[in-house]
Order: C-alpha cells, then sequence, then structure tokens
C-alpha cells in the first residue's frame, strides 16, 4: 500500500475509534466510577495488549536514555488530555466536550506554523475552516444553559495537550521507533499518573458486582479509543504528518453521530447533516490535496511556460 495511503486510513481509523470515548465511558460514570478510576483501567488494560502486540510484530522494547525521557515527558502529556477530556463529563455533556475538543488541529496548525516554519497551503487552510464549520454545526446546547466554564476550561486544555503531543510526536526521535513499541511506552509512562492520583486519594472504584458487563465497557475502552486509536495515531503521522493527521481527526464527532443514531435511536436533523458533509468534504480535501498538487506539477512539466521576449527600444 502506498505510505500516504497507509496514513489516511490509520488517520481515519484513530479518529474513528477515539470517538468510541463517551460509548464506553459513560456507562462506567453512571455506574458511580471516578475518571481516575476509568482511565488507570483502561490503561492498565491496554499496555500488556500492546505489550503482545509488539511481541508478536517481532518489535524491539529497547530504547535509548534520550527516547526513554521523551517517552515518559509525551506518556503524561497523553495521560494530561485523557484526563482532562474525561473531568470535563462531569460539568457538559460528552458531546458538546468531544466538541470543543476538536479545536487541537487548528492548534496543531499554529503551532507547525510558529515553531517549525510549515507553510500552510489554501487546501489546508480551508480544510481546517470547513471542518470547524461543521463540527460547528455538529454542536447542541441541549436545555440551552450556558456552557460551564470549568467543562470549557478542562475540553480546552485536552485539545493544547493532545495538540503538543501529536507535534512532539513527529518532531522528536521517536519516529524512527516503532510505532507499536512507542504506543506502548506512552501507555506505561501515561498509566502511572493516574495511578498515583488514586493512591493520593486512596480510593479506586470497581464495577459493581451486580452489573458485570461494565467490564466489558472497560475492556473496549482499552482496546478501542486507546490501544487501536493510539497506535494509528503514531503511524498516521509518521507517514503525513502531524497537521493532516489532526484535521482527519475531526472524523471523530461523525464517530459520535453515527453512535447515537445508530445505538440510541437519535435522529439527524438538516443542521446535522450539513456539518457532516462539511467535516467529510473536509476530510476528502486533505487527501486529495497532494494528488492534485502532484498532476498539476505534471501538467507544468508537460506544458512549460515560455518566457516572453523583450523587445529592445
Amino acid at each position: 500500500m502506498n505510505p500516504r495511503l497507509k496514513g489516511y486510513c490509520l488517520g481515519i481509523t484513530a479518529a474513528a475509534t477515539y470517538g468510541m470515548n463517551p460509548l464506553f465511558a459513560l456507562p462506567l460514570y453512571s455506574a458511580g466510577m471516578t475518571a481516575d478510576s476509568v482511565l488507570f483501567f483502561r490503561y492498565a488494560m491496554a499496555i500488556p495488549l500492546l505489550a503482545c502486540m509488539t511481541a508478536i510484530r517481532g518489535r524491539s522494547f529497547r530504547v535509548t536514555r534520550r527516547q526513554t525521557l521523551t517517552l515518559a515527558a509525551l506518556g503524561l502529556l497523553m495521560a494530561l488530555s485523557s484526563l482532562s477530556l474525561f473531568l470535563s463529563y462531569n460539568y457538559m455533556d460528552a458531546g458538546i466536550a468531544s466538541t470543543i475538543l476538536f479545536v487541537y488541529p487548528v492548534m496543531v496548525a499554529v503551532i507547525m506554523a510558529a515553531f517549525y516554519r510549515e507553510r500552510l497551503s489554501p487546501v489546508m487552510i480551508a480544510s481546517i475552516t470547513l471542518a470547524l464549520g461543521g463540527i460547528g454545526l455538529l454542536y447542541r446546547t441541549g436545555d440551552g444553559q450556558s456552557l460551564s466554564l470549568a467543562g470549557t476550561a478542562l475540553a480546552l486544555a485536552s485539545a493544547l495537550t493532545y495538540a503538543i503531543y501529536i507535534v512532539a510526536v513527529n518532531k522528536s526521535s521517536l519516529k524512527y521507533v516503532a510505532t507499536l513499541s512507542v504506543t506502548f511506552y506512552l501507555l506505561l509512562f501515561g498509566v502511572t499518573l493516574f495511578g498515583a492520583r488514586l493512591l493520593i486519594a486512596g480510593d479506586i472504584q470497581l464495577p459493581p458486582a451486580d452489573r458485570w458487563w461494565l467490564w466489558g465497557c472497560l475492556v473496549c475502552l482499552a482496546v478501542f479509543p486507546t490501544a487501536l486509536s493510539f497506535v494509528c495515531t503514531t503511524g498516521a503521522i509518521h507517514y503525513i504528518g502531524s497537521t493532516p493527521t489532526a484535521i482527519l481527526g475531526a472524523l471523530e464527532p461523525v464517530t459520535a453521530v453515527v453512535i447515537g443514531v445508530s445505538v440510541f435511536g437519535e435522529r439527524l436533523t438538516p443542521r446535522e447533516i450539513i456539518g457532516l458533509a462539511a467535516i467529510i468534504a473536509a476530510v476528502t480535501a486533505v487527501i486529495a490535496a497532494p494528488r492534485m498538487s502532484l498532476r498539476l506539477s505534471s501538467v507544468k512539466r508537460m506544458f512549460p511556460r515560455i518566457p516572453r521576449r523583450r523587445h529592445k527600444r
């Protein structure tokens, strides 16, 4: 498979699976589990899964001391992003929090432009604008009350830390380390944050004994929005870069809408249909842009520009 096409497929898969967070987390919240407990089990269950996948694929666990420090910093950064998002669910509807989270493609673009002199093409700028407009159309306030300041701040903090994580993975020496190995260590260092918070609080919750099926929610959290999503995100960053991967993340609220319609029987309004169409158009533009540029350059080579003759006076 073409490397860029593989990167786009990984980015789409990462977005779709990460959008499953509320589907599996909210039933656990309703059972009385805290964000720290849910995230601790989410990361802890994903670690052995990643270890097995790394061993089966024959990837090495060996990293240098410098890479270990980078992995530790990024693991904690990723854990902070997850914690901020899950805590925001306590202050606002999960759909609204997820909508606010998706300002991170803009943050990624700004960071790349400001610190790494990356020039944003008109197609990228238009795609970001279109995706944000589509996400805005998916936004629903429920009872019309004003947003929680604490919840909004937490969701924005989650977006910022996730944006920094996406850029750092692309610009650090980790791009030379196997994707599975990187994800394994990120989860290993990240789970320490939740473990430390639970030790300080002295209170860890388990799913109620009469709701054994909630363990399935924890397993699904570990598999889909954690192991699978993080592996695909890291792989996409390696193949296509930070900004396109971030823009593909706009598909995550699409996943939330699809889940709402198929699982919870919600109905799509005309506004939401337009929002979905705008997001899909933006993602399609990101995928098609390199091919359009390549074809345009080929046409220019076939028909070189003839220099104008200057008439002597």
